[in-house]
């Protein structure tokens, strides 16, 4: 699996990872989906509040109304366009999942509420250099986390270059 960072959603997370400093903060991550395992991060949600500067307690009524408004924004058209995870800073620590972390997340993909088929969860901090350092992981129902490739789509156009090779396919060009 694959997800492609767009660069007004990386210049967003770098803002609010600078102006949190040392607490901890998070929300939804919203994206579309581009081909096979290939998704594009087109927007998140941010939660100021219920982070200290080792953990954050995610408040999911906090990011009801911005997902309504992302789902409103892309015609509800949910086999292209949806609710693709979390994403929470660990400016203190290195931006991998903690334990709690797994915990939390497996259980919100397991939940028959939820009906997700995955969940990706991504943490972030800022370096030393002030840019985002970051990982990614995916969660299925009843199976292992698995690290997610995360693109940077204003440098390699990876994302660009995926919806490119898929038009292409579906006119029979190649």
């Amino acid at each position: 699996m694959e997800l492609c960072l767009a660069p007004r959603v990386r210049k967003r997370l770098q803002r609010e990872l600078r102006r949190a400093g040392t607490r901890e903060i998070g929300g939804l991550l919203m994206g579309e989906h581009v081909g096979n395992e290939l998704f594009r991060l087109v927007d998140i949600s941010v939660q100021r509040s219920g982070g200290s500067h080792t953990c954050f307690i995610r408040s999911p009524k906090d990011h009801e109304d911005q997902l309504q408004r992302f789902f409103s924004r892309t015609g509800n058209n949910y086999a292209r366009f949806n609710y693709l995870g979390e994403w929470h800073s660990h400016p203190s620590f290195e931006p991998f999942p903690s334990p709690t972390d797994l915990v939390t997340m497996q259980s919100i993909v397991s939940d028959p509420v939820v009906g997700a088929n995955f969940l990706v969860l991504l943490i972030a901090r800022l370096g030393s250099d002030k840019r985002i350092e970051a990982t990614a992981t995916a969660f299925r129902a009843g199976t292992p986390p698995v690290s997610v490739a995360l693109l940077a789509e204003a440098d390699a156009q990876a994302c660009r270059a995926g919806i490119a090779r898929r038009w292409l396919s579906m006119r029979g060009d190649g």
